[in-house]
């Protein structure tokens, strides 16, 4: 292992799955796969969103803002996980490990606010059809949007370099796919409860309160579908409904496990599960409930393919 000045690592051992070497091949097949597809699948959601002026409202807006951060969240730790599956001891450097973690809270953060938001405009849209345009105009728009990078932003500013901040006086080899808070935290060889219990506070803030406010939002808004005339509307509206929530409890439920106790009992493959539920399967999940099932997406795609094919043809 290597340290400077005898007390600080200047390099982490990322062991990933390495309990179960023989599944490696596979497990690089799959990951890849899923990697491939969820950069296609929210690429696409932003080109179609950006080229289509008809979708340029607060609805798809907010969900082209959210492919923003599931392209960016994936490219910070798919990437890293594939090498560690494909080499026998993956390193990573000090700094690259602080990146690392820094654009995860940064991405992951900003994809909590960013739910709710997209939660109470569905909400206003839906409760309040009459004074949606009121509601949420342009100026809401952008200062929520803004308000969600800003808080993503500022918690890992804050974090990161605290984590960063403490003595790692070895081992250094982090048992987990990536350099998330908590496996990086189990390597310091301090006193961390101050950390920990704004470690906690900062989760119930940024994952709690927004997961209760769209769980509020979606309640209000089952209660406006019930009252809908008309049974197929009502039945399109709470599946609708229920693979938004879907998505939304995954995420929330297995971020708000792994971070609200940093220094939890949880083994590290149950922790390595919870991680691949929400940096693995949420993005790969969510442009295929926010965008497939919904129409008005599906036609703006056809109609821009037709027109690529079309100049091609002419």
């Amino acid at each position: 292992m290597k340290r400077h000045n005898q007390s600080s690592v200047v390099e982490f051992i990322l062991l990933g799955f390495s309990n179960i070497p023989e599944l490696h091949e596979q497990l690089f097949g799959i990951f890849l796969i899923i990697y491939l597809v969820t950069l296609i699948g929210n690429v696409i959601i932003i080109a179609v969103i950006s080229l289509d002026q008809s979708l340029h409202v607060p609805m798809y807006l907010f969900l082209q803002n959210l492919s923003v951060v599931e392209v960016s969240f994936s490219a910070v730790i798919m990437p890293e996980m594939l090498v560690v599956l494909s080499t026998e001891k993956a390193t990573i450097s000090f700094a690259g490990c602080f990146a690392q973690m820094y654009f995860i809270l940064l991405f992951g953060g900003t994809e909590c606010f960013l739910l709710g938001a997209m939660a109470y405009d569905r909400f206003a849209a839906i409760c309040h059809p009459l004074n949606y345009s009121m509601i949420m105009n342009k100026q809401v728009f952008m200062k929520l949007v803004i308000f969600s990078w800003a808080s993503g932003f500022t918690m890992t500013t804050l974090q990161t370099p605290w984590v960063f901040s403490f003595p790692f006086c070895g081992p250094n080899e982090i048992n987990h796919l990536s350099c998330e808070t908590p496996p990086v935290l189990e390597l310091v060889c301090a006193d961390t409860f101050l950390f920990e219990i704004y470690a906690f506070t900062g989760t119930v803030l940024i994952i709690l309160v927004p997961f209760v406010l769209i769980l509020l939002s979606y309640v209000r808004i089952l209660f406006a579908i019930l009252k809908m005339p008309s049974t197929t509307g009502r039945q399109k509206a709470f599946s609708t409904c229920a693979s938004h929530l879907t998505s939304v409890t995954l995420f929330y439920g297995t971020a708000s496990m792994t971070y609200l106790q940093p220094k939890s009992s949880y083994s590290p493959e149950t922790k390595k599960l919870m991680s691949l539920s929400y940096s693995l399967l949420t993005p790969l999940l969510n442009p295929l409930i926010y965008s497939l099932r919904n129409s008005e997406m599906k036609r703006a795609f056809v109609k821009l393919w037709r027109r690529k094919l079309f100049s091609h043809t002419v």
